[in-house]
């Protein structure tokens, strides 16, 4: 089983959804199994069929958190890091085009819903790893090569 790396902030965000699940959402929804089941008839028991089903869901995604959790190796900031770009880095960049952009290298895990997160296996944080400001990242793209300049690197301390 190979670890997946993950930042401190994120690891808690995941052991924190994986409690909620646990604690407060699934005996929720488990008492509301018990009372639609208690109605009778759950063939036609949409309050049944749609907790149940909920209920499912809330199970596999704990079974999931709990395995990921387990495989995971939160990555901490180290002070040789700085002024290159590595795991948790937040990075700004800037194109020919002069359009800019700012994200931080995470781990698989963390990119959802967040639009200024990317992964560390993206083509883009592959360019950039090891870099440091005024350096140029040349990413793959699916219409070619673009580049890019670091301007500024900084870590959540």
């Amino acid at each position: 089983m190979s670890t997946k790396l993950i930042t401190k902030e994120g690891h808690e965000a995941l052991k924190k959804e994986l409690d909620y699940l646990w604690r407060e959402k699934r005996p929720d929804t488990t008492r509301k199994v018990t009372w639609a089941a208690s109605l009778g008839d759950r063939s036609e028991n949409a309050d049944y069929q749609y907790n149940k089903k909920l209920l499912r869901e809330i199970d596999r995604r704990v079974r999931y958190l709990r395995k990921r959790l387990e495989d995971m190796r939160v990555v901490e900031y180290m002070p040789e890091q700085e002024g290159k770009v590595f795991f948790g880095a937040w990075v700004d960049i800037e194109n020919e085009q002069g359009e800019t952009k700012r994200f931080r290298i995470v781990g698989y895990d963390e990119i959802y819903e967040r639009m200024d997160y990317i992964s560390i296996d993206s083509p883009m944080a592959r360019a950039l790893l090891r870099k440091e400001v005024d350096d140029e990242a040349i990413v793959q793209t699916p219409t070619g090569e673009v580049c890019w300049w670091i301007t500024g690197i900084e870590y959540v301390k």
